[in-house]
């Protein structure tokens, strides 16, 4: 008598949000309060429009970087093309007691 529950398949993808995916939804959020953030203090030290071409400046900036480096995946890992060889270091010692 045991009752079958229906298992959600879409557990193992990472939460995709207007494009972004996983810890770059982060990165785009973080890019906007960095915008939002330099812009307004611009806006009060400098004048209004000095402030929103920093704010539009720095959001759109972050965001291409963000975008930018999600098509590398959501792993950074080293793609070396080229052939590596590691020199072996191991010497032989004897001791004998």
């Amino acid at each position: 008598m045991s009752k079958k529950y229906p298992v959600y398949k879409g557990l193992q993808k990472p939460l995709i949000y207007r494009g972004f995916k996983g810890k770059f939804i982060y990165w785009g959020v973080g890019s906007l309060l960095a915008g939002l953030i330099v812009g307004a203090l611009t806006m009060a030290i400098v004048n209004m429009w000095a402030g929103v071409l920093v704010l539009a400046s720095i959001v759109a900036a972050g965001l291409l970087y963000t975008l930018s480096k999600q098509k590398g995946g959501l792993n950074e890992k080293t793609r070396n093309r080229q052939i590596i060889y590691y020199p072996v270091s191991l010497k032989i010692r004897r001791r004998y007691g």
